[in-house]
């Protein structure tokens, strides 16, 4: 099973769409169907990466709430209640996942 969270409005998010159109991916459009806490915290596994590597750190709202030095939780936190700040797009195949930037970085999961 592969999914994509994906945002309309991204155009890398909508590239990495495109290459996966053979791979009929679910869609989860992220910011009308937030993941929570526990979703993301699965990801980062499945990414093998830090909350930090996941979050769009030139994101408005980063700096509006101050997350420059935030520990990992605060971090998983801020993302569960804010999606825009998740990087995009993220692609999950099986156990595994990856951020499409670029988009190709995701083929490295088929």
């Amino acid at each position: 099973m592969t999914v994509i969270w994906h945002n309309l409005r991204c155009s890398k998010s909508r590239d990495t769409l495109a290459l996966l159109k053979r791979h009929a991916p679910d869609i989860r459009l992220y910011l009308q169907d937030p993941p929570s806490a526990d979703d993301i915290r699965t990801v980062l596994r499945q990414l093998d990466a830090k909350p930090a590597d996941m979050i769009r750190r030139g994101e408005k709202m980063f700096k509006e709430l101050g997350l420059k030095d935030a520990d990992d939780a605060a971090l998983i936190n801020a993302m569960a209640a804010h999606p825009i700040l998740i990087e995009r797009p993220i692609v999950i195949h099986d156990d595994k996942a990856a951020i499409g930037r670029p988009p190709e970085d995701v083929l490295t999961l088929f």
